[in-house]
């Protein structure tokens, strides 16, 4: 609890001692009303002040029709009826399910700062020979900064010294730490587990991940779902509404009676309509509708989902059509030897030795992934005469002996019979020393929950489709291996918002079109889409600033993770909702015709307001 919240315990404590106290004094002497009155007034006062002070500022600003004004009129006037303990008890079990609403909400913002434990408070630069802890955002670009173990990365950077381990969960949602070693660049955000490294800053701390992500999050209540929306409207016409309807109720029937020569009994009808507006608070919709958003959002978050605002995890669950972009986000996006095929005379071993020495002064995916195959640590001195053949392939001498690795082309330019080519993925074809050697296919290795993926999707009814700038071969491969319903191929980033744009038109009005990219190369379709979900985003300006939803790792699992809650969340929301003005609409009815007391519109206020924050809180604990 915070300090706050712990006033009001204790505030309500007291209130409670003293009610029970006043009640017993008051059953057992009989007391003077005026002092009955005061001896009420007490606890009155201890729990309802500072409604009271907030129903008068209301009115002093002219917005009276509220909570705090609802609660103020309808004790005040129970008080001045003389209907004592009812008038304090009401204000008691209002200010129990408002310290129960606030609990909630401060347990649902527990996962969102959890993540805002990523914000660094310092970082170390050496200034004349000393370690000083300085402001992050006054730490220029270029500037060597040391992140010790269990400090956090406060700006994004690459390692120039040292290796270590980076614990990612907060930004990931994932529990297993990664390595980086000397060259590879670091994010902010993450928190150094193991070695003391050195980074060379690459952004200000303001342009950096963690900013981002942080603005991000704290902006994201701003975007309001069609939910919220209409609750904020109707919360706008309904309070003023059935203020008007209590003071009709406290005043026509008494005239009514007048007129037809009865008695007006005046009393009777002020205490229905002061129940009436006791039952009438609009608590219930008003707190446990954004309290189930961010609930949602705060579930979403603790598992590496970031979502820019309450209409987009509404707008999930109306998706009708999932575009993929391949690369990187159905795919690795990183080249894989997967096949090896020596001709007679030749080993794997020996196809993959010389293709690697002759790649090795490259940095094409292609030769990395070639070297990554031989997994042996190359020895420079058994190469030279290293000639790239651009478009082709390379030329070298390996071990004294004349290499050819590349493509088709350059087995044809240099008269070597390709005994059987290969269509799968990339295939570089190799010639050793006159005679052709065999093949080594490579090919952008599918995510393992890429398949799982969509076969889900597909039983929830959604529509499937693959755009990608690969060859038309490749892409029907990958398309086939995990199960897409469309696929277009060879497609430039104008292409692509191309073919969104035919399924927007093709799509109803109520669903959504989602696109699932890798957020650097399709920032255009991200934004064009209904909803843009950003893979592999960690540290992609463009993922963030164009996608609505960031996932900050690249599973695609957590595409139907993020679904699963947005359905999870929606049907909670309309839960509540139906039983909030269901209850309402009953009492209501039960309270303008007498049957309903007091007792029974403190139970239709703070009784429903706390069952329904109950519920919104389940929000939080969706599971995968």
């Amino acid at each position: 609890m915070t300090s706050k919240q712990k006033k009001v315990l204790y505030r309500i404590i007291i209130a409670t001692i003293c009610i029970v106290a006043v009640s017993l004094i008051c059953s057992y002497f009989r007391l003077n009303k005026w002092i009955e009155i005061i001896l009420y007034l007490i606890p009155y006062f201890i729990i309802g002040y500072d409604i009271l002070k907030k129903a008068g500022k209301g009115i002093v600003n002219r917005q009276v029709f509220d909570e705090n004004f609802l609660m103020a009129v309808a004790t005040v006037g129970a008080m001045l009826l003389g209907d004592f303990k009812e008038g304090v008890a009401v204000m008691l079990f209002y200010q129990i399910g408002e310290l129960f609403q606030s609990c909630a909400v401060g347990k649902s913002r527990k996962n969102i700062a959890a993540l805002m434990d990523i914000r660094p408070d310092y970082a170390n630069v050496m200034i004349d020979g000393q370690i000083q802890q300085v402001e992050p955002d006054e730490v220029e670009i270029g500037t060597e900064i040391i992140v010790n173990p269990g400090e956090k990365v406060p700006i994004d950077g690459v390692i120039t010294e040292g290796n270590t381990t980076l614990n990612t969960s907060a930004l990931t949602g994932e529990s297993v730490p990664r390595s980086a070693k000397c060259g590879e660049e670091v994010i902010s955000g993450c928190i150094n587990m193991t070695g003391v490294i050195r980074l060379k800053t690459t952004r200000e701390f303001g342009d950096s991940t963690v900013s981002k992500i942080l603005d991000l999050v704290e902006n994201s209540s701003m975007k309001k779902s069609r939910s919220e929306n209409f609750i904020t409207k109707f919360a706008r016409y309904y309070t003023p509404a059935v203020c008007y309807s209590a003071l009709a109720l406290a005043v026509l029937p008494p005239i009514v009676s007048l007129i037809l020569g009865m008695s007006p009994n005046y009393q009777m009808w002020i205490i229905r309509a002061l129940t009436f507006l006791v039952i009438s608070c609009p608590c219930a919709l008003v707190i446990s509708i954004p309290l189930s958003f961010f609930g949602g959002i705060g579930c979403a978050s603790s598992n590496g989902i970031l979502v820019k605002g309450s209409n987009y995890l509404e707008a999930l669950a109306d998706t009708k059509y999932m575009v993929f972009d391949k690369t990187g986000t159905l795919t690795k996006g990183v080249f894989e030897v997967n096949g090896v095929y020596p001709e007679t005379g030749y080993t794997d071993k020996d196809l993959l030795y010389y293709a690697a020495y002759a790649e090795s002064a490259s940095s094409h995916p292609i030769s990395i992934s070639l070297r990554k195959a031989y997994g042996e640590k190359l020895n420079l001195e058994h190469v030279n005469g290293i000639k790239e053949i651009a478009g082709h392939g390379v030329h070298a001498v390996v071990d004294g002996k004349a290499v050819y690795a590349g493509n088709s082309k350059l087995m044809k330019e240099n008269h070597f019979a390709i005994a059987r080519e290969h269509e799968e993925g990339t295939v570089v074809y190799v010639a050793i020393d006159g005679n052709y050697a065999g093949c080594i296919t490579i090919a952008d290795v599918i995510k393992p929950t890429s398949k799982d993926v969509m076969q889900g999707l597909k039983k929830s009814g959604i529509t499937t489709v693959m755009l990608t700038g690969d060859t038309k071969k490749t892409a029907e491969d990958v398309a086939v291996q995990v199960g897409v319903d469309m696929v277009k191929s060879e497609l430039l980033p104008g292409d692509k918002v191309a073919e969104v744009e035919a399924l927007l038109e093709k799509k109803q009005k109520k669903e959504k079109l989602a696109f699932v990219g890798d957020g650097i190369n399709d920032a255009p379709v991200l934004s064009r889409a209904d909803i843009g979900i950003a893979m592999g985003a960690l540290g992609s300006d463009a993922a963030i600033e164009a996608a609505d939803v960031v996932l900050m790792d690249d599973d695609p699992a957590k595409i139907a993770l993020a679904m699963k809650i947005s359905k999870k969340t929606l049907h909670i929301v309309k839960e509540n909702i139906v039983f909030a003005l269901a209850v309402k609409a009953i009492c209501l009815l039960l309270g303008a015709l007498g049957i309903a007391n007091m007792w029974v519109a403190i139970f239709a206020d703070v009784g429903v307001m706390v069952i329904a924050v109950v519920n919104a809180t389940r929000a939080l604990r969706i599971q995968s």
